[in-house]
């Protein structure tokens, strides 16, 4: 396709004179191989990449995000620029999803937004293997690389979803990679290494400073920063929820329009929250990391860092929302030693106990060659937190012991819109008799009817495809409100059976390793930030280096740049030993009583550092005093304590 068309679009349709860098070598990539990857500083203009060839295909452009937030503002955007573009997630009313499934049908809906889950969903695939996928694009794409910041593994898949929907180009993006995740996405997408477009990191705008404090002059100090400054949109971050609201509450007695915003909050404050502080030009919202991703803002001037970032990829995507309209703005982290035990904890948080490892591994080999997992009740049963327990089966799909198949639903509940009965009416002929069999299978309720898919299936003598289409379609049609339920994921064994002990204890072994390799490389990432922050010369090119650029000398506007003088935090104050006013009598009485939940050593550990787990929510142990009493505790010396205790 020739440039100039490109070119014309980009005037015509959404009015810019030029294509920002790195936008043209990508929509270039796209024709040239049918394959890119466009690595750049949030705030660059990556969405461009994909909504000007969306224009330019024939086909659907399908954008897998998992920032809803960023579905709903740049759907906003296209339609203001006569682009046909929806969303489909599970905020969607029943007839607002009917209009999607119509768009699609048509073929009138030119881009689609989905999260990487929407794939779990057999009606969704179904449908969408009827469609013609121009262009499949993959947001955040870093989230597909075992060694990456913020590993899902959710998106190892989307690579075999695009071949298996035959989509003719994949582009993936992201603002944050080193050169080892860069390749890493590359290979997993098949995308020609000199398809990837990396721009630079260096923001010459952001006044970036680094100041060391204790955490009981920390409050303060924020106060003193915002009160000296003009005023101006600002995000501070921080680490945990109650921080969020602790911070709000304070800065909002001290005058400032602050509201907190995190994971916790129901989803309609949390969009009032962002809503109203997106329309300011003062407003200051406090929030954990799960706010600023996708939202579009260019004159945010102020991003502090009242905790440590957990690495230097966060530090980069946070501080990167500041400033995107070119204007000076500043970014400040005050650096307290004290919030290392914390983030250190997150990392060690997610490491499972080796008896759970075992635990899963001998139910999973004794469930025959095809088994379907509801992975809540398993997780449950062996005590692994969903995204845990998703990790460890990945990790036995990368090891040959497991292939997993599609996902399905083994129930489904209908609320009819018009009787059941007038429905074989609508139709003729074999549909019509079909209709009248499958809905005569549906069992009656209160409000909902109940349906399983697979006992209709093989009553009926049809494929379970068929029994999920026809309800899709009757939703569809608006004859039928549709809900699917009770999750189950397809698996193969790869292995013989029975699996020798021997064989086992390998396995078990090799899961271990890779989830502490894993941990190892999550407490590097906060050690990176510490050096960073110490750092001994300029700051900023220590920042961008770390993601393979090079400045052709100091920046000029980082603290060390400065001042001329490295950062050196604080000493942390020396902790009396455990148990240090534990209750440790309370401790053994509680965990005699729920040996399931804190039976294990790092099952306890985690517990008084404040961290869930399935069989504690099951015991309701949260609510007990002695959870999260050790939070700020370094959780490696909580567990040596309960080892030797």
């Amino acid at each position: 396709m020739a440039g100039d068309i490109f070119d014309a679009l980009l005037r015509e349709r959404f009015g810019f004179a030029s294509f920002r860098p790195g936008q043209r070598e990508v929509v270039d990539a796209l024709e040239r191989h049918r394959a890119a990857l466009a690595v750049f500083p949030t705030g660059a203009g990556k969405s461009l990449c994909y909504q000007l060839p969306a224009l330019a295909y024939e086909g659907l452009t399908l954008v897998v995000s998992p920032l809803i937030a960023l579905m709903k503002d740049q759907i906003d955007f296209l339609r203001r620029h006569g682009v046909e573009a929806a969303r489909m997630d599970s905020s969607l009313s029943q007839s607002e999803a009917r209009e999607v499934g119509e768009g699609l049908s048509r073929g009138t809906l030119r881009m689609l937004y989905v999260a990487p889950e929407r794939f779990n969903n057999e009606g969704f695939l179904a449908r969408i293997a009827r469609t013609r996928i121009a262009l499949f694009v993959v947001d955040e794409a870093h989230c597909v690389s075992e060694w990456g910041h913020n590993f899902r593994p959710d998106y190892l898949k989307l690579a075999r979803v695009a071949r298996e929907l035959k989509a003719e180009r994949v582009l993936a993006l992201t603002a944050t990679a080193t050169p080892q995740v860069v390749a890493g996405i590359c290979e997993g997408f098949g995308i020609p290494r000199e398809a990837a477009v990396v721009t630079g990191f260096h923001r010459p705008n952001l006044r970036v400073l680094t100041t060391p404090t204790t955490a009981a002059r920390r409050d303060s100090l924020l106060v003193e920063r915002m009160r000296s400054r003009p005023p101006g949109a600002a995000i501070v971050y921080v680490t945990l929820q109650k921080t969020a609201e602790r911070v709000a509450k304070m800065l909002a007695r001290e005058g400032f329009p602050a509201r907190a915003y995190h994971a916790g909050m129901e989803p309609e404050d949390r969009t009032a929250v962002q809503d109203e502080w997106t329309r300011s030009d003062r407003g200051v919202v406090v929030a954990t990391i799960a706010f600023g991703m996708g939202i579009d803002k260019a004159d945010v001037r102020y991003v502090y860092h009242y905790n440590l970032p957990k690495s230097l990829e966060s530090h980069s995507q946070e501080i990167g929302r500041a400033g995107r309209d070119g204007a000076p703005s500043i970014v400040e982290l005050f650096a307290c030693p004290d919030d290392v035990p914390v983030l250190e904890n997150f990392a060690l948080g997610d490491t499972p106990a080796e008896s759970s490892l075992r635990s899963l591994v001998t139910e999973l080999l004794r469930l025959g060659p095809a088994p379907d997992l509801d992975l809540f009740d398993l997780g449950g049963r062996h005590d692994l937190r969903p995204l845990v327990l998703r990790t460890a089966l990945t990790y036995m799909e990368l090891l040959g012991v497991l292939r997993q198949g599609t996902p399905y639903f083994a129930g489904y509940s209908l609320r009819p819109l018009v009787p059941l009965a007038q429905i074989p009416r609508r139709l003729k002929g074999e549909p019509a008799e079909f209709a009248a069999r499958l809905l005569a299978r549906a069992k009656q309720r209160k409000t909902w009817h109940g349906l399983d898919a697979d006992e209709a299936a093989a009553t009926l003598g049809e494929p379970r495809e068929r029994i999920v289409r026809a309800l899709e379609y009757f939703a569809d049609q608006g004859w039928i409100e549709l809900k699917p339920s009770e999750a189950r994921h397809r698996y193969a064994r790869l292995w013989s059976d029975p699996a020798p002990p021997q064989a086992v204890d390998e396995l078990v072994a090799k899961l271990n390793r890779r989830f502490l390799r894993r941990e190892e490389q999550e407490l590097a990432r906060v050690r990176q930030v510490l050096a960073l922050v110490e750092h001994d010369g300029c700051q900023v090119a220590a920042m961008v280096g770390h993601f393979g650029e090079t400045l052709p000398g100091p920046c000029g506007h980082c603290s060390f740049c400065e001042t001329g003088r490295r950062v050196i935090l604080p000493a942390r104050p020396p902790r009396p030993p455990l148990p240090d006013g534990l209750d440790a009598d309370a401790l053994r009485r509680v965990r005699a009583a729920h040996p399931d939940a804190l039976g294990h050593p790092r099952q306890a550990a985690r517990f008084l550092c404040g961290m869930t787990s399935p069989a504690l929510s099951k015991a309701k142990l949260q609510r007990d005093a002695l959870f999260g009493v050790l939070e700020e505790r370094p959780l490696p010396e909580v567990l040596a304590w309960l080892q030797g205790a």
